[in-house]
């Protein structure tokens, strides 16, 4: 996904100078390409997250369109207030990167966790959010943020993911896409987890289970028009993130689903109000907090032909 953002990056960079590349001292195997090409498009601002984004909304003021790139927690949470006062409350165009949402740097324990940021960004006005599931996602997504005005935050994976789609059709911001119809149950899900559904809808159907599939690469504004449709055509719909269930994609689901009147169940997948005192890696993590594709079986199977709605 990094490379993808990159590349997609550079040719949109090509054709507008006025785009701007800032990254807080990380990612130079990355970016190489980038600065490279484009040296006059790029800013190291050092290990200063705060200074970065209040220089990135102070470049996007003067009408540049300036993307902050970091890893985990370090372009959000470490200058939330920025992003807030600086960026969001003047409708700036700074797009804000996070390399490695959800449990990627595992190794590097909590404080490299990015497992609370999905909610914190949505829940403040004027921010779009994005959390693509694969590479053509990725690619699609940083077009569309380009062309967004206003300030938007983009989640990605690290590097390695699955591709899922052959091809998209009509990639809209706040359009969900459907890798696949089933029956009776359907997976919605967001980010770079996908890879998990994949092997769990691998096991499903050899349990006789055909369970839809459905992407979110849009979190912020929400799918209401997909999410009524699911709701109206399954059961149960479940919600799969490598986030913290509170405030994230399945909270923003539900939230459109309350209002809907709809009788279908909700199950949200994610961790599970708490921070995460284990260290390892990201498939490692997943099956300690329960998220990984064994997890999500099991979750299906609990919830299909049975009660109302819960949180497992």
């Amino acid at each position: 996904m990094r490379d993808t953002f990159v590349d997609t990056l550079i040719d949109i960079a090509k054709n507008d100078k006025d785009v701007i590349l800032v990254t807080g001292d990380l990612g130079f195997g990355v970016l190489k390409p980038f600065w490279e090409q484009l040296p006059d498009q790029f800013i190291n601002a050092g290990i200063a997250e705060q200074n970065m984004t209040g220089m990135a909304a102070g470049m996007a003021l003067e009408g540049k369109t300036v993307f902050t790139y970091s890893i985990g927690n370090f372009p959000t949470l470490r200058c939330l207030e920025q992003i807030r006062n600086d960026c969001a409350y003047h409708d700036a165009n700074v797009k804000i990167v996070c390399v490695g949402g959800g449990f990627v740097y595992g190794a590097l324990g909590m404080s490299h966790h990015a497992t609370e940021d999905i909610a914190v960004m949505r829940a403040m006005p004027g921010i779009s959010v994005f959390a693509p599931s694969d590479l053509l996602e990725a690619k699609y997504v940083t077009q569309a943020i380009y062309k967004t005005t206003g300030t938007c935050y983009l989640r990605l994976g690290r590097g390695g993911e699955k591709r899922i789609h052959e091809k998209i059709e009509d990639f809209r911001m706040g359009k969900a896409i459907k890798v696949k119809d089933g029956e009776e149950v359907v997976i919605c899900s967001t980010g770079a987890i996908f890879d998990e559904i994949i092997e769990a809808n691998r096991i499903l159907l050899k349990s006789g289970i055909n369970a839809g599939l459905y992407t979110f690469p849009t979190v912020k504004p929400m799918d209401c028009e997909t999410l009524s449709f699911l709701s109206s055509k399954y059961n149960c719909i479940i919600t799969v993130e490598e986030h913290n269930r509170v405030g994230g994609f399945g909270s923003a689901v539900a939230e459109v689903l309350a209002q809907s009147g709809t009788e279908a169940k909700l199950v949200c997948i994610g961790t599970n109000d708490v921070y995460s005192s284990s260290v390892g890696t990201q498939k490692f993590l997943r099956k300690v907090y329960s998220i990984d594709a064994a997890s999500i079986v099991n979750v299906v199977m609990a919830n299909i032909n049975t009660g109302t709605a819960q949180n497992l």
